[in-house]
């Protein structure tokens, strides 16, 4: 379990966050093409800072010396991934959303989707990237499993933050009032809100893989 809670404070949370906090910034209308490539980019450099971040206080914390060349070429692995799944989650739900479907419904299917998103985004840059990047390694059919896995709990996260949206059907949101965001929080309140939800998607996804899986068979 100890990698897991690595990566959801290195990773996961500072998504959330980051998307959070370019939505609050972009004056772009939800629905446009601006405020998705926005809200995927701010994402996505969320994922990029916090793991090269993470990476030198964990190093300086043991006393450890870090490879920044293999820290980076991961870090830029997964904000590609994520520049995919980010720039789709807002699309997506706006989609579902105006099927008035029930919030189970949005929650699912944004998982789904943002899982193939993400899954789509590593594997483009496992083709772009090995050639010239020591740490990432050209697509082979085990990483793609792993790839898959990953993108599965990646996917779960999009969808727990469905749940920040408080005003789409409250009565069936079950997480609304534990990362439900109101219009009267203010930004901070809004993007540690966000961040909860995506590190807590993660979670549940990632712990239940934990005890479905082996140790070392799960990404």
């Amino acid at each position: 379990f100890g990698p897991t809670v690595d990566v959801i404070l290195s990773k996961l949370f500072p998504a959330g966050f980051a998307w959070q906090l370019a939505s609050s910034i972009t004056k772009a209308d939800p629905s446009s093409a601006s405020f998705a490539l926005t809200t995927g980019l701010g994402e996505a450099t969320g994922v990029l800072g916090g793991h090269i971040l993470y990476s030198i206080i964990q190093g300086a914390m043991t006393k450890t010396s870090v490879d920044m060349d293999s820290t980076i070429q991961t870090a830029a692995l997964l904000a590609t991934g994520t520049i995919c799944s980010g720039c789709s989650w807002q699309p997506v739900v706006n989609a579902l959303q105006s099927m008035d479907l029930p919030f189970y419904a949005v929650f699912a299917g944004t998982w789904i989707a943002c899982t193939f998103a993400f899954n789509f985004g590593l594997r483009v840059a496992r083709n772009l990237y090995s050639a010239s990047m020591v740490a990432v390694e050209e697509p082979t059919f085990d990483n793609g499993k792993s790839d898959f896995h990953l993108s599965l709990t990646i996917g779960a996260a999009t969808a727990f933050f469905v749940a920040t949206d408080s005003a789409y059907k409250p009565a069936e949101n079950f997480l609304l009032n534990v990362v439900g965001i109101s219009d009267t929080d203010s930004v901070i309140k809004a993007c540690l809100l966000a961040g909860l939800s995506t590190a807590l998607g993660f979670g549940v996804a990632q712990t239940l893989f934990n005890i479905l899986f082996p140790v070392g068979k799960c990404w």
